[in-house]
């Protein structure tokens, strides 16, 4: 169990400041605060980009040319930019749609707009009580607790950690606005094979998300000793809740597509970059298609299930790689959309900024697996970070 001593929520509102994992009653956020992770946009941006993604650990510019290239490839311009300026220009449209007059500053952990301005911003504005979205939907470090750490800095950096405060939406991988449009994307893919006269079993569903460091995936999610914990397997949150939404996508598709139900799938990882000492989670997306021939697989769908919009992971690792791979093996291949700004996605990301503005009861939040819904107010030590250990981190019970 938490001990009491343990009920330390820094940088929080009063509501969530006690730790308990669900806030139930309503606050009244001033303004909402988009995190993103950030990009390069232009060819000079890409090795600055890339040092501050890096920072800490020591990397030479010349290794870091070793992934600038995905970067050059497409003019040294990431994608992501451009994709959280059109999600926040949609999320204001929702929000005013429902009569909600909250502002949207956004900001980013690696390039401009950073989030130390963004949070500066606001608060010269008079806009105080924040309420986080990071564009991130699962469980582990580098999506869920360093966003937490970059609040917890920002505020100290700029001296507003006395005036400002920051919560954060829950983790919402398995909220159905999230979700949907990945059962869209597979169901027209498979039911686009089918329809060609592929067989079921000819068929396999790949969903992918971003390979962490095994440690790290082990840590993610509540510790065990703390009453919210719950024995999640090899690859803790992390892999459980892609695996769940992966279930849940399947069984959508199978209930509409005929013959849906006896094709196949897996998860899988890509963009791993840690040294090859480093157990990083596994299998690779490229080494299961390499071996789908072998296994009488004609044609592939490819899945993001890690990814909110198609930035540089998704248009290298997935739509140039994988896709290589895929005409390698000489079988037939279908990359599915990310949620973007898909209309349901983002009514279901402004539904979860409402379950903080109302308290809404645990009970009434829409989860489309069991795992869910997670916890508004993350647990002590969830997602440790096993090379550089715990530092201070907003929205959850230190450390």
């Amino acid at each position: 169990m938490t001990s009491p001593e343990q009920h330390v929520v820094p940088f929080a509102s009063p509501a969530a400041a006690s730790g308990s994992p669900y806030v139930e009653q309503p606050v009244a956020y001033d303004a909402i605060l988009l995190a993103g992770f950030g990009g390069p946009e232009g060819q000079d941006d890409v090795i600055p980009f890339l040092r501050n993604v890096t920072r800490g650990r020591g990397i030479p510019d010349e290794r870091l040319e070793e992934v600038a290239h995905h970067y050059r490839h497409f003019g040294g311009v990431s994608p992501i930019n451009a994709q959280n300026r059109a999600l926040k220009a949609a999320l204001e449209a929702e929000l005013s749609r429902r009569g909600l007059d909250l502002p949207v500053y956004w900001g980013n952990r690696n390039w401009a707009p950073y989030l130390g301005e963004a949070v500066t911003d606001a608060a010269a504005a008079g806009d105080t009580r924040l309420l986080g979205l990071a564009t991130s939907a699962y469980s582990s470090f580098s999506s869920c607790r360093q966003y937490r750490e970059d609040f917890a800095r920002v505020l100290t950096e700029t001296g507003l950690g006395d005036t400002v405060t920051i919560d954060k939406v829950r983790q919402f991988f398995d909220h159905p606005g999230f979700v949907q449009p990945f059962v869209d994307g597979v169901r027209d893919a498979v039911a686009g094979f089918l329809s060609d006269g592929i067989a079921p079993e000819a068929v396999r569903v790949l969903f992918s998300t971003h390979s962490i460091p095994t440690a790290d995936a082990e840590r993610s999610g509540p510790r065990e000793g703390d009453e919210r914990h719950r024995d999640l397997g090899e690859g803790g949150a992390y892999a459980a809740q892609h695996l769940a939404v992966a279930e849940v996508v399947m069984a959508t598709v199978a209930a509409e597509v005929p013959g849906a139900e006896r094709v196949a799938w897996d998860l899988v990882y890509q963009s791993r970059s840690g040294p090859p000492s480093q157990p990083w989670l596994e299998p690779d997306v490229n080494d299961v298609i390499a071996e789908l021939p072998a296994g009488g697989v004609e044609a592939v769908a490819i899945v993001p299930l890690g990814f909110m919009s198609d930035h540089m992971e998704v248009l290298w690792d997935l739509d140039t790689e994988a896709m290589d791979a895929a005409a390698e093996a000489g079988i037939r291949a279908v990359r599915t959309p990310t949620p973007g700004v898909d209309p349901v996605f983002v009514s279901g990301l402004v539904d979860l900024l409402e379950e903080r503005l109302h308290g809404t009861p645990v009970g009434e939040r829409p989860h489309a697996t069991d795992l869910g819904p997670w916890f508004d107010v993350c647990r002590p030590a969830c997602c440790e970070n096993v090379r550089a250990g715990f530092k201070p981190a907003a929205a959850g019970i230190a450390p």
